[in-house]
């Protein structure tokens, strides 16, 4: 296992809700910045929501796919340290499994990627106030790790309400929004009705809008549909 050597970068990926696509966007920042040549880690503070294979073993999806995304160089329980069988909200999946959570220990297994990585992607569950332990949320964790948030908003309609609650409660906290990304999750039947809504969220939230992802596919495009170039290092602040 490597040994610290520096400083660390970070972005802090969280979105409008659950389900919007948060990890699948995660793996695509981690696979994008290790293919530039950088050394990157990827931590999910907690995952709820186990998946039971036919022999009966458990897995979660989520932790292989970013364990995965960082080319599989650091342990499983490194990217992803406390883990949960039912799919809720951490506290309450904590509490069924008579389990508690403490906030300060998911706090230093961030810390512990410091020095180890030139960049850490961190990824949030659930929308940014989601409960995380008995008294924080996804947003206290957010601000003490003091990464930039990349927000995942969810393609379709009722995404600019979303997004502008998600931003002025990031703000009410003094947390820095670096980009809005849309997210097609799921496939739409249309996507009449959702053109303005990149032009729309940048007018009222002065944050750029980085890109559409659109549903299956594996780079995010302009609104015009060219391709969207965004430098995830920079936006992580790594020099």
């Amino acid at each position: 296992m490597s040994e610290p050597t520096g400083q660390t970068a970070g972005l802090f990926i969280t979105a409008t809700d659950t389900g919007v696509g948060k990890t699948y966007v995660t793996a695509m920042i981690a696979r994008a910045l290790c293919a530039a040549g950088r050394s990157v880690g990827a931590y999910k503070p907690v995952c709820s929501g186990a998946e039971t294979s036919a022999d009966g073993s458990i897995s979660w999806g989520d932790v292989t796919t970013l364990t995965a995304a960082i080319g599989g160089r650091f342990d499983a329980e490194r990217v992803c340290p406390l883990r949960f069988r039912a799919p809720l909200a951490p506290n309450v999946a904590a509490r069924r499994e008579k389990a508690e959570i403490d906030f300060q220990q998911l706090c230093e297994g961030a810390h512990w990627w410091r020095g180890r990585v030139e960049i850490l992607l961190v990824e949030g569950v659930g929308g940014l106030l989601c409960p995380l332990a008995a008294r924080e949320t996804i947003a206290d964790l957010a601000a003490a790790l003091k990464y930039p948030l990349l927000v995942v908003a969810r393609l379709g309609l009722g995404t600019i309400n979303h997004t502008l609650l998600t931003v002025e409660a990031a703000r009410t906290r003094g947390l820095t929004v670096a980009g809005i990304l849309l997210n097609e999750a799921e496939p739409l039947a249309s996507l009449e009705g959702t053109e303005e809504n990149p032009v729309e969220i940048e007018r009222r939230t002065r944050i750029p809008v980085l890109g559409i992802l659109r549903y299956g596919r594996s780079l995010p495009t302009r609104v015009d549909g060219s391709a969207a170039s965004i430098d995830w290092a920079a936006l992580a602040r790594c020099p």
